[in-house]
Formats: structure tokens, C-alpha cells, sequence
């Protein structure tokens, strides 16, 4: 594929990216400083982008640069996320996509936090599955200790806070979504006998 054709297909992939996640023109513009009239030259295809403004992007739609170009494939099937520590814990983003429900392994140190936190409240929803060690949930008025192979999932509009109890590390698979996104489990019934 020759550089103009990347180029060109630049700007219907900013737009449908842009109308994907519902966002306006004025919001965007907001959000990385661009102006709504170099935005829609973009999407238009009109003005080449550079650089500095595909990052500008890339970061306000939380996706990687080579989505926004539509990089060729390596052949490497693997996702390489980068690790993120924050208050002694590690996030390892599994999804790149936001919007939606976004997927992560999470790494609770030994003893962590090494005191009782208080619980916090946020918009969303969160499924839990231990992977291994041991995790306790504290969720409002109730204190859950969740072991390997367990799950939970809640409304984090309720108060909640983590806590590993043990001295070795907990490994967490952990689903967020926004706004009453949630898991949907289904089974299918066993035949009848």
C-alpha cells in the first residue's frame, strides 16, 4: 500500500472511530485542543494528518497509533500490553478498545494494602475471577474473602475496597464496563433425560 493510500484512509477511520464512541466534533476538540475545522478536514480527508496530531487522537480514543493508520500486521498474534503499577498494584490492560467493557489481569502484592482502606464509589460495573491467591473484598456492609477459581461481580456504585490477606501475591482477571455494561453468562440447559 503506497503512503497516500494510508494517508487517505485515514480520515474515514477517525470519523467512523469517532461515531463508534458517539462523540461530537466539539467534544473531540475539547478533549485533544484540535480545532472542530482541522477535525473535519481530517475526517474529510482533505488535510493529511501528522504525527503530532494522530497522537493527540490515539490518546483521546485510548486506542494505539497503528489503529488509527491501520498498520500492517506483524504476524505476531500476541497483545503486548505495558504494565501499570499504581498504589503498589499492577494493571495489565488486556483489551485495547475503549468504550465498552475493558478487560484486565491485576497483581495485588503480598499484604497488600497493609491496612484497611476505605471504600470508594464509582460509575460502572466490575466481575471479579481469582486466579490464584486470595482476595477479600470488602463491598459495602459485607466482607468476602474470595479464593482460586471464585468470582463476584457488583454495581461499583456501591461501596467497595480490595484487600490481599496473604503474604504472597494475588492474580485477578478483572472485567470493568461503564455505566451498567455487564457481563452476561449463559448456560445452555442439559438435555432432557
Amino acid at each position: 500500500m503506497e503512503l497516500d493510500d494510508v494517508l487517505q484512509a485515514v480520515g474515514p477511520r477517525l470519523r467512523a472511530l469517532r461515531m463508534e464512541r458517539g462523540v461530537t466534533l466539539t467534544q473531540l476538540s475539547a478533549g485533544t485542543g484540535i480545532s472542530v475545522s482541522t477535525l473535519s478536514r481530517l475526517e474529510s480527508g482533505r488535510r493529511k494528518p501528522t504525527l503530532e496530531l494522530l497522537l493527540l487522537l490515539a490518546r483521546v480514543h485510548q486506542v494505539q497509533l497503528d489503529e488509527l493508520i491501520d498498520a500492517p500486521v506483524t504476524g505476531d498474534p500476541r497483545v503486548h500490553m505495558r504494565p501499570v503499577k499504581r498504589h503498589g498494584m499492577t494493571y495489565i490492560p488486556l483489551s485495547r478498545r475503549a468504550g465498552g467493557i475493558q478487560a484486565f489481569k491485576q497483581i495485588y502484592p503480598g499484604d497488600w494494602p497493609g491496612y484497611l482502606p476505605e471504600q470508594q464509589v464509582h460509575e460502572g460495573y466490575e466481575w471479579l475471577y481469582v486466579l490464584s491467591g486470595r482476595l477479600r473484598l470488602l463491598l459495602g456492609k459485607n466482607d468476602v474473602t474470595l479464593t482460586a477459581g471464585e468470582a463476584a461481580e457488583f454495581d461499583t456504585r456501591t461501596p467497595h475496597a480490595f484487600i490481599n490477606p496473604s503474604p504472597q501475591p494475588t492474580e485477578v482477571l478483572a472485567l470493568f464496563g461503564y455505566q451498567g455494561e455487564r457481563m452476561h453468562v449463559r448456560a445452555k440447559p442439559a438435555a432432557a433425560g
